[in-house]
């Protein structure tokens, strides 16, 4: 009976002893809570030691607090947050260039251009316009087609668009269009388009789903919540404007001064990794990784090549100049935050 009792305390001491010897890895987010269960899921499988601790926000948020921390980092990594946030945060040296052991099947264009680089890409997210059918035929709101569309006064009050302050996606919105239109032009199109936003969001997302509830009937969103939310029912078509569409990287990165570099690490190398890429084309149609995303029958074939050229270096330095003078004109119609 002794010794039974003292194996049991034994296994018990062991247990312990490994579960307070696991590393817990700080990582901030943007992206969509129910991908956050599985991803942690297969990287905690295949690195038990580690245990994923998530700080998740929209994009402008997390970008934020990163910036605010500079000094006193308090994340060790990032797993998903768009590319030219961390575009800035590298500018900032705030961090640690790694190459992950399958950097050589990452597409060049959705990495780092640096060697080793400071951020490697995982999926595309691009602007998707989520139009509810039956709202739209009771409302006698016709199907927009190019971006342009949004701006007729028939539109007036029956869009909602996300805050490119909070949202990553809001901000490529609003970067697609000074980079596809031209500055003056981007600003007149914007001035335009204001008269018919109902509300700007916090969330990239939120728009599709107030859209797919008929709360408005025209939420700017992108593809992953219009596909999910169709896919689910909603009577939704998803329209893909004419003139292109703006787009980021979802991507990963270690930051400077972690004291869990090692496990850092491995997360880089999971996320670059094929079984993570298998993971991630559940919800994207566009990868890092060449040959492995499937089609979304929601999707066009060519959804790829209609991604409009896309400077990644001038939406992170001049994201400042630009989110103040988006605030300036615009900010009046923004949503409350959330206490």
């Amino acid at each position: 009976m002794f010794k039974h009792t003292a194996l049991t305390v034994a296994l018990l001491l062991a247990g312990a002893a490994q579960a307070q010897a696991a590393t817990e890895l700080t990582v901030y987010t943007a992206l969509e809570t129910e991908q956050l269960k599985p991803y942690q899921q297969a990287f905690e499988q295949q690195n038990p030691d580690i245990k994923i601790k998530w700080v998740r926000d929209s994009t402008g948020i997390v970008t934020a607090k990163l910036l605010a921390e500079k000094d006193r980092p308090q994340a060790d990594a990032v797993w998903g947050l768009a590319a030219s946030s961390l575009a800035i945060l590298k500018q900032q040296g705030m961090l640690d260039p790694y190459a992950p052991a399958d950097l050589a099947q990452i597409g060049a264009s959705y990495r780092d251009s640096a060697n080793p680089p400071a951020w490697v890409g995982m999926d595309v997210w691009a602007a998707s316009v989520c139009f509810n059918t039956v709202e739209a035929e009771k409302q006698g709101l016709p199907m927009p087609t190019r971006w342009q569309d949004l701006t007729k006064p028939v539109y007036q009050g029956k869009i909602v668009m996300p805050n490119p302050a909070s949202s990553g996606t809001g901000y490529l919105d609003v970067s697609a269009w000074l980079q596809t239109f031209g500055q003056a032009q981007g600003w007149a199109y914007m001035d335009q388009l204001h008269q018919n936003i109902g509300q700007y969001t916090h969330s990239g997302s939120k728009p599709c789903k107030l859209a797919a509830s008929g709360e408005f009937p025209i939420g700017i969103s992108f593809e992953y919540p219009a596909v999910q939310l169709k896919r689910k029912g909603a009577p939704l078509a998803i329209v893909l404007p004419q003139e292109g569409l703006g787009w980021e990287i979802e991507a990963t990165a270690i930051i400077k001064g972690t004291e869990h570099l090692a496990a850092a690490k491995k997360l880089a190398d999971f996320s670059a990794s094929r079984q993570a890429m298998d993971l991630y084309k559940a919800n994207f149609a566009v990868l890092a990784r060449p040959g492995i995303a499937e089609r979304f029958d929601e999707l066009p074939a060519d959804y790829e090549q209609r991604l409009v050229k896309n400077d990644f270096d001038w939406a992170s330095s001049q994201r400042d100049a630009v989110l103040a003078e988006w605030r300036k004109r615009y900010d009046g119609k923004t949503e409350p935050k959330a206490q």
